[in-house]
């Protein structure tokens, strides 16, 4: 678990390691980076902006490209404990009729599960063997300084100011860190759609992910452990309304959406504190700066359409983990540039694919809807995921990689 700990602390314990490292953030990508290098004997320090961990959480779905990850931590039976297997998905027309169902468990088989876990869930599963961190701390100012990096933190703790060989931005989508750092231009898609993520009871089949692609709307329902996660949304013009009138739209517009989608939906309008997600993505030019990586969402950050940004998440902190398992102070920067050199395609090919599904996806019309249907029916599953099974199917070879950045070019 998370443990409020003192900067002070956290710097005094890394005073001997090889590698002095600050992680700002801790979320998924910060607490996977974090664990790995415990795990190799160092003592990362930890800063989170919130003054506790208290986000609301939502459902993900990871394909087995986190398995690496999980074993190298050790955590890999807590996951599968926590989690559940999505082993099918359902794709409903405008109108909740059922169009298609595929074996997701078939398309990933060679290579692991898919499966369903909520971030709170997950967050506990990466932080089992504890975790320090500072609470309510960010990055003002950096400063590179030789071969450290000098860093101001805004935090009501003591020391205000330290030294680092290396800075891990891993602050999510609207990080603050990035703009303190040389990492060119940073692009931004907006959808112009948002939508409610609440929990519901489980209905029915517990190991189905359904979908309905409506006109103007759209209706999704994942499981995790013990319940779903659900995804209500529409253009911001439309949810503008409020949850309530906005699902009797939905529920109108797609009458054959199925017992279990409107027992889902009434689940939603019923929800106590259902969270509005603002569905925009954010891609940063740069990862590596001179002392200094963006991690995860902070590089590029995900739409959720292609249910592939946890996970690239978790393996990017993963290949970067390892390669600084054998990293000292003099070869840190190539070995970082070398990360970024093969890591940043992988996530920007997933990240184009889900950019492409958003396209057809976040769109309203009856034309539209019928022409997004026709293509549904046509490709497979296999078809639309392609470029993503093979992400999983070829995943880097870390260690190869940090040999060749720590080996001079002759």
């Amino acid at each position: 678990m998370l443990t409020a700990t003192p900067l002070s602390v956290q710097i005094d314990a890394q005073h001997d390691d090889r590698l002095r490292v600050l992680i700002a953030g801790a979320g998924i990508a910060g607490l996977t980076l974090a664990a790995l290098l415990r795990r190799q004997g160092l003592h990362p320090v930890l800063i989170e902006r919130m003054p506790q961990m208290a986000h609301p959480g939502y459902m993900l779905a990871l394909m087995p490209m986190v398995d690496a990850a999980f074993d190298e931590i050790g955590c890999h039976d807590d996951y599968v404990a926590r989690s559940t297997p999505i082993a099918t998905y359902a794709a409903r027309s405008h109108r909740g009729r059922l169009m298609r169902s595929d074996d997701f468990s078939a398309l990933l088989a060679m290579h692991g599960e898919y499966r369903g876990i909520d971030r709170g869930a997950l967050l506990e599963v990466l932080t089992s063997d504890g975790c320090p961190v500072a609470f309510g701390t960010t990055i003002e100012a950096v400063a590179q300084m030789g071969n450290t990096t000098d860093v101001r933190f805004a935090t009501d703790e003591s020391p205000t100011e330290a030294s680092f060989d290396l800075v891990v931005v891993a602050e999510g989508l609207n990080s603050r860190t990035r703009e303190l750092l040389d990492t060119g231009e940073v692009s931004r898609v907006d959808t112009g759609w948002g939508g409610w993520v609440s929990w519901v009871d489980p209905a029915g089949v517990t190991d189905l992910g359904e979908e309905v692609w409506g006109d103007g709307f759209f209706l999704g329902a994942y499981p995790v452990r013990g319940r779903l996660g659900v995804f209500l949304g529409g253009s911001n013009h439309d949810t503008a309304v409020g949850l309530p009138e906005f699902a009797e739209r939905v529920r109108a517009a797609a009458p054959e959406m199925g017992e279990r989608l409107r027992a889902v939906l009434d689940g939603v309008v019923a929800s106590p504190d259902p969270y509005y997600w603002a569905l925009t993505d954010v891609r940063a030019e740069r990862w590596v700066t001179p002392g200094a990586v963006l991690l995860g969402d902070a590089a590029a950050g995900f739409l959720p359409t292609a249910g592939i940004g946890a996970g690239m998440a978790i393996e990017s902190a993963w290949t970067l983990g390892r390669m600084l398992r054998d990293t000292d102070r003099s070869t840190l920067q190539p070995v970082l540039e070398e990360w970024e050199r093969v890591q940043k395609p992988r996530v920007e090919s997933a990240q184009d694919n889900s950019r492409m599904l958003a396209r057809l996806m976040f769109r309203r019309g009856r034309l539209i809807a019928w022409m997004r249907e026709t293509i549904t029916r046509m490709l497979t599953v296999r078809a639309v995921l392609g470029p993503i099974a093979r992400l999983v199917a070829a995943q880097p070879d870390p260690d190869a990689a940090a040999q060749r950045a720590r080996v001079p070019a002759p």
